[in-house]
């Protein structure tokens, strides 16, 4: 046995109701900008995970294979973000049903 300590990673994250709307109104902010600008100066000022989480609320196929992702890569990462770790794998596990149902509040928020 080895006299190293151990690693402590810290408490598991646990995203509250505050965080998941902070979350939507970043993403509804960003698909409007899209929405009202194109994606022209966006693509180059966000991320790839925002560029493609953004293409996704606003239905945009081309750009998510773009970014090669797609529904389930996108689900998938959001899951941890919206439930924390532990949370987000049990809705990865499920089907990612939380997730999807959390999506689409986003969707109707930001309307047709």
């Amino acid at each position: 046995m080895s006299d190293e300590k151990r690693i402590a990673w810290g408490k598991p994250r646990h995203p509250t109701d505050a965080d998941r709307d902070a979350l939507r109104q970043d993403l509804l902010t960003r698909a409007r900008a899209v929405r009202s600008d194109g994606w022209a100066d966006h693509r180059t000022e966000w991320s790839a995970g925002q560029v493609a989480v953004v293409a996704y609320v606003l239905g945009d196929a081309e750009v998510l294979a773009e970014c090669e992702e797609n529904e389930g890569t996108v689900l998938s990462r959001y899951a941890a973000d919206l439930f924390g770790f532990i949370k987000g794998r049990k809705d990865i596990e499920a089907g990612l049903v939380g997730t999807q149902e959390w999506f689409e509040t986003v969707r109707k928020a930001l309307g047709p």
